[in-house]
């Protein structure tokens, strides 16, 4: 904004004042909705409204203005909906005329009037009365295009949804989505919980936490990761069917599908395995794309996916041997592994574990492919130490993460319920984070004693909401489906530049 906008729309804020206006009142007059007006008088012709001359108050901000001499024009939003206004001279004060011209884009008002059409048909309320609720001092952007648009449009969202149908449209679905996930385990009989988000110990998932300090404990926390131990600590307490939705924290890279805090549901089913939950995940997804979309087909990045029917299950050996050539079971040393990839002219990077090669090997060769909805399965011990091990291969774990639109949306297992085991395999993770991997799990001693008192057969189920958000809305960033994504900060700080423009 220049200088000489600003100074311009503060000179019409201070003549209101001076006038006796208050520009920001505490209280709103009757009004109707404009979605509730349009409904009503949407059938009525430019006779039938001169006829019956119905005033009618909406109230909304001014998003264009016209004018034409003894004519304004003005269009209002409210909600996303939006009515046309107009001041015409002859037919209402000097008073509210000279007011109506002297509004500026950005404006809120309430307005008052009888409705008619002009001769393009467009309904229109002629205004009569008029009120300012709330002044606005910056104007609206009138286009987005090019990077340093894109990059506006995530620091200023509230920009982004009032001149950007998508975003609004992504954001609308989002709460959709959350909504339909909600019901779909309401209808089962979960029951919706919430847990820490600041841990004394965090874990549930292989991941870096962020870590803040507690000063009236003088004790070092750490965000969540992930609501797992938590949450099977209450199925340990008796609750048998229990999620939860909310935000969970990794320090992690940011990505199109990454973002350094994302919103997680995690759910727990006593008496249920693994493949239990890949049944109530298929049936969740799909009910979620039926209830916000209306059906099971999609576009994605330009790929059409369906949801419906019974999705693949394929084992994580399989996957990567299908695209690198290479059996992990084969190679189940970290040496030999890289001596594998090197073979097959793989890079094997610098992962200080096999486990950790592993995990990049499929992330670099199998996921981008799987674009339709697909459950890989069987995960190596080594990646899964909270899940129960296979009883056709220990060396194996009951694990299948769902995977859509080439990108994973999901994790889930057969709980490890065996507290010796789970030790063995928290020790052997803290061995790990010793040896340089940041992302292993730590060791908690009290979730250990819960698992001695007892946690039944279980299986767990964590959704990425932003992820399957992402998938659903056809968005090509996390971005677009995040209402404020984490940002780069700014190369400068202080006021905009265009502002230092006279």
């Amino acid at each position: 904004m220049s200088r000489k906008e600003r100074d311009a729309r503060r000179g019409r804020l201070e003549a209101l004042r001076a006038a006796g206006v208050d520009p920001y009142p505490a209280r709103v007059g009757p009004r109707e909705s404009i979605a509730s007006v349009r409904g009503r008088f949407s059938e009525r012709d430019a006779e039938s409204l001169e006829k019956e001359n119905e005033p009618v108050a909406v109230v909304g901000r001014v998003v264009a203005l016209r004018s034409f001499g003894k004519l304004v024009f003005a269009t209002l939003l409210e909600n996303g909906e939006r009515l046309q206004i107009s001041a015409r001279k002859a037919e209402t004060t000097p008073e509210c005329f000279g007011f109506v011209k002297k509004l500026d884009v950005g404006d809120f008002v309430r307005v008052v009037g009888p409705l008619w059409r002009t001769k393009s048909d467009e309904l229109t309320v002629d205004v009569r009365e008029v009120e300012m609720l709330a002044k606005g001092l910056r104007p609206l952007p009138e286009k987005w295009h090019g990077l340093s648009d894109v990059e506006a449009r995530f620091r200023q969202r509230y920009l982004d949804l009032l001149v950007n149908e998508e975003a609004r449209r992504a954001a609308l679905l989002r709460s959709r989505i959350v909504t339909a996930m909600r019901a779909f385990l309401d209808e089962r009989g979960f029951l919706e919980v919430e847990t820490p988000v600041l841990q004394p110990i965090y874990g549930g998932a292989a991941a870096r936490p962020f870590t803040t300090h507690h000063n009236a404990y003088d004790q070092t926390l750490y965000l969540r990761i992930s609501d797992e131990l938590y949450l099977k600590r209450l199925v340990v307490g008796g609750i048998d069917r229990v999620y939860e939705i909310g935000r969970v924290f990794r320090n992690e890279g940011v990505s199109r599908k990454h973002n350094p805090e994302f919103t997680m549901m995690e759910c727990y089913q006593a008496y249920a395995d693994y493949s239990d939950m890949m049944d109530l995940t298929q049936a969740m997804v799909q009910s979620i794309a039926e209830r916000a979309i209306g059906g099971s087909r999609i576009e994605f990045g330009g790929q059409e996916i369906d949801l419906a029917g019974e999705w693949p299950r394929i084992p994580l050996r399989d996957a990567i041997a299908r695209e690198t050539g290479i059996d992990i079971l084969e190679h189940d040393a970290l040496p030999t592994l890289r001596a594998a990839c090197e073979a097959k002219g793989l890079p094997p990077g610098d992962a200080p574990t096999w486990g950790r090669l592993v995990d990049d090997l499929f992330s670099e060769h199998v996921e981008p492919k799987l674009i339709q909805p697909t459950f890989i399965t069987d995960y190596p011990v080594e990646l899964s130490p909270l899940a129960k091990r296979s009883t056709s291969d220990p060396r194996l774990v009951e694990r299948f993460e769902p995977f859509l639109g080439g990108m994973e949306i999901g994790n889930a297992f057969s709980e490890l319920n065996d507290p010796d085991d789970q030790r063995e395999r928290l020790e052997a993770s803290r061995r790990d984070l010793d040896a340089g991997d940041e992302e292993a799990h730590p060791l908690d001693e009290d979730y250990l004693v819960a698992l001695e008192v007892g946690l039944p057969p279980t299986g767990g189920l964590g959704i990425g909401v932003d992820r399957l958000a992402m998938v659903l809305a056809d968005a090509p960033t996390l971005r677009e489906v995040v209402a404020f994504p984490h940002m780069r900060p700014r190369a400068s700080s202080g006021e905009d530049a265009e502002e230092e423009e006279d």
